[in-house]
């Protein structure tokens, strides 16, 4: 499983977030390393479709479920709908997540942020499939 942390510098939420992951995943029960990406300017936002500060990704998937087909991307700090606190996603969302990562066929994974689907990668990795 693909963990992620995507943030800006100087956020106060990032760590708090990682936090959050760390314990979902101890509840869980799932061994995976959080991969902490740090977002320094615009292009870099662009380039991961970042939607603000701190985003979780599970297998690449946004943990709030949001197409990034409408979203713009940028520095930014990030609300998520439902969080009684102020750059977390409630803890719910990040479970949620982590499960359905879980019932996904090892094909699919974490390519929705590249708009693609399982069946065309080739042209990302070079004419080979993951």
């Amino acid at each position: 499983m693909k963990v992620e942390v995507l943030y800006v510098p100087d956020c106060p939420t990032h760590p708090a977030a990682v936090k959050l992951v760390r314990h979902v995943l101890g509840a869980e029960g799932v061994e995976a390393e959080i991969h902490e990406v740090l977002v320094s300017d615009e292009g870099m936002a662009s380039e991961l479709g970042f939607c603000g500060s701190p985003t979780i990704r599970i297998n690449g998937r946004d943990v709030a479920g949001e197409s990034q087909d409408t979203r713009s991307f940028a520095l930014s700090c990030r609300l998520y709908p439902g969080s009684k606190q102020v750059g977390l996603p409630p803890a719910e969302m990040v479970h949620r997540a982590v499960l359905k990562a879980r019932q996904e066929p090892d094909g699919e994974k974490g390519h929705e942020h590249l708009g693609l689907s399982g069946g065309d990668l080739s042209s990302v990795n070079g004419g080979s499939k993951l």
